[in-house]
């Protein structure tokens, strides 16, 4: 029987070709890549990562109970209520106003909104001389004109909420944390174009489970980033345009809405104000078939110096985060307007419950949780790599 012929390494190295076709395609457009360039990609992804990991961590954190907002707070915060005259006539929107406004004397009205599942509204009003953001919360009875129970937030929800919207620090904060959600969203385009580079020998997930534990953790994230990519984009995306929210208002209402406020030379006091109740009637009646959602007064960042803004939503689970406000005269209580809201203006409204999951149920809300303990591990695990990375260089 005679000697089996050992494969030269050029033999070897043709089998091996002959036997994966994708890899060997994969490595001929890698080739044509510069070293240069992948190092330049390289660079972007370290310290875009590395610059905005611990404030992406804290979101991730604070967001996963966010995302089951409305679940926690109807066990920490149930609470059973009745009308005082169910099913009596109620008060009219212009003595549900005047009943709250004589519980805070001196206030101004900024919003009044109404709950869908009992006969209640919430009427919002601040001092004149109050800072910004500080306002007076006011439930009222609509059958009774007495208070009703206060259905705000859980405080540890409203904690979270507030440290993952704009850490205490207002819009600067907002504005920050949006570019952190940039470089999230650099960060998760670099790692793409790394991953074929860094992976082009190994089958597509592959975890080699009995390396050392570094190669493991590597494995890990580059097959969770890969598999999240587009689920972190679309978080990414709309947690920035979340955060864009003042200056997006701000400049819908000193362009779509000046040509509103040329004929008004001073705004009316509030004495001068035309009937509430009317005016909501009146834009009802121009948009027809929604449902009524909230009102801004005069003055808010909602609406103009001169108009009363009636905001209603459709009754799909798409068009329900999409409002739309008739603008009623304050002085004369007639139509100005019915506002059609800009595209960018509809994409804020629908980028919230885009960014929470808050649009298909609980089955979708448990995805939403588990991409984002999933988006948790990929940046824990991207630090440790950096982390051991510089320790074995030292």
């Amino acid at each position: 029987m005679g000697r089996r012929r050992r494969l030269s390494g050029c033999e070897l190295s043709d089998a091996w070709r002959a036997a994966h076709p994708a890899a060997v395609a994969v490595d001929g457009l890698l080739n044509r890549m510069k070293t240069r360039t992948i190092r330049a990609w390289s660079w972007v992804h370290k310290w875009s990562s590395l610059v905005s990991t611990v404030f992406l961590l804290m979101l991730c954190l604070t967001g996963l109970p966010l995302v089951f907002t409305h679940e926690l707070e109807h066990v920490l915060l149930d609470e059973v209520w009745a009308p005082a005259n169910p099913g009596g006539e109620g008060l009219n929107l212009d003595e549900v106003l005047a009943t709250a406004l004589s519980r805070h004397p001196g206030d101004v009205p900024a919003f009044m909104s109404f709950d869908e599942d009992r006969p209640v509204v919430n009427v919002t009003s601040r001092a004149p001389d109050a800072p910004a953001g500080q306002f007076n919360f006011q439930p009222i009875d609509q059958t009774s004109g007495d208070a009703a129970p206060l259905v705000a937030g859980h405080p540890v929800m409203e904690f979270l909420l507030q440290l993952h919207t704009d850490m205490f620090l207002g819009l600067a904060g907002m504005l920050f944390l949006g570019g952190m959600g940039l470089l999230l969203i650099v960060a998760v385009v670099s790692g793409v174009v790394l991953y074929a580079p860094f992976m082009r020998r190994l089958p597509f997930g592959t975890l080699r489970l009995e390396k050392a534990p570094r190669t493991r953790w590597l494995d890990w994230h580059n097959l969770l980033g890969v598999v999240t990519v587009a689920w972190v984009l679309v978080v990414g995306a709309t947690g920035v345009v979340n955060t864009l929210a003042t200056p997006i208002l701000a400049y819908w209402k000193d362009t779509a809405l000046a040509d509103l406020t040329a004929a008004h030379v001073a705004p009316a006091a509030p004495g001068e104000w035309a009937s509430l109740d009317a005016a909501v009637e009146r834009a009802r009646a121009a948009l027809p078939g929604r449902t009524l959602q909230f009102v801004a007064f005069p003055g808010t960042e909602f609406t103009t110096d001169h108009h009363y803004a009636v905001f209603f939503h459709g009754d799909t689970p798409l068009t329900t985060h999409l409002t739309t406000p008739a603008l009623i005269d304050v002085r004369t209580g007639e139509l100005a307007a019915v506002a059609e809201s800009p595209w960018y203006v509809k994409a804020l409204s629908l980028s919230q419950p885009l960014h929470f999951g808050d649009y298909g149920g609980l089955g979708l809300k448990i995805v939403w949780a588990l991409l984002d303990f999933a988006t948790i591990i990929i940046l824990g695990s991207g630090l440790y790599l950096w982390l051991t990375k510089k320790r074995r260089a030292a």
